[in-house]
């Protein structure tokens, strides 16, 4: 833990309500709209545990639609976790207030709930990236990015990007670019998005098949 308030960095989640319909909805088909919710629950409680943690500073838990459903509320059992309604807008909207709203000087770094891949270990190796770089990245496999961390907010940063493509981290790349901005990048990790990851992660954590209730075992 590092004591020093100046270098502390703030993690924020963004985060959807495990409601059925709302949450996961590419991955309905596979799991059905509650087994597909109960997988939400899961990873929000996950992601929420691997933030606090890393434990490199103050964790905010942005909530969609608002912070009122009771899967947020527990979170805050993990520890010092600061529950605050999404705003409008689209995904880099939403981002953007994140980073604009951080408590902390060193700049913030924010996550979503789909990569349980994710570990303390490396968010902390991402903060001790972004006291040399402007910026600080974890690709996702998809074309995306699980993690982005920034030193400074700047709107135009997520601004005319198409969000929930495989476009979106060549965008993001070429953005930084251009706002001549220096970045770091670490290997790409995986997210949970489709039947085929559910599958792979339900490979090493069989228990879930349970939880959320596939068809193919009920």
């Amino acid at each position: 833990m590092n004591d020093d308030a100046s270098t502390r960095i703030e993690l924020a989640i963004l985060a959807k309500a495990p409601l059925p319909g709302l949450c996961k909805t590419r991955l309905i088909p596979h799991l059905g709209a509650a087994g597909a919710a109960a997988l939400q629950g899961w990873l929000l409680q996950r992601a929420v545990a691997t933030a606090v943690s890393a434990d490199i500073g103050p964790v905010s838990l942005w909530c969609a639609p608002d912070e009122t459903h009771p899967d947020f509320q527990r979170c805050r059992a993990f520890g010092d976790v600061r529950l605050l309604p999404q705003p409008q807008g689209d995904l880099g909207a939403r981002m953007h207030a994140a980073v604009a709203a951080a408590r902390t000087p060193a700049g913030t770094l924010i996550i979503g709930t789909d990569c349980p891949a994710l570990t303390p270990g490396l968010i902390r190796q991402v903060a001790d990236a972004l006291g040399r770089h402007d910026a600080v990245l974890v690709p996702a496999e998809d074309g995306g990015y699980v993690l982005i961390a920034l030193r400074r907010a700047d709107p135009r940063l997520f601004e005319a990007i198409d969000w929930s493509t495989d476009r979106v981290m060549a965008q993001t790349r070429l953005r930084l670019q251009n706002l001549g901005l220096d970045w770091h990048e670490t290997a790409p990790l995986w997210d949970v998005d489709r039947p085929a990851d559910f599958e792979r992660l339900a490979a090493g954590m069989p228990a879930l098949r349970s939880l959320v209730a596939t068809p193919e075992q009920a």
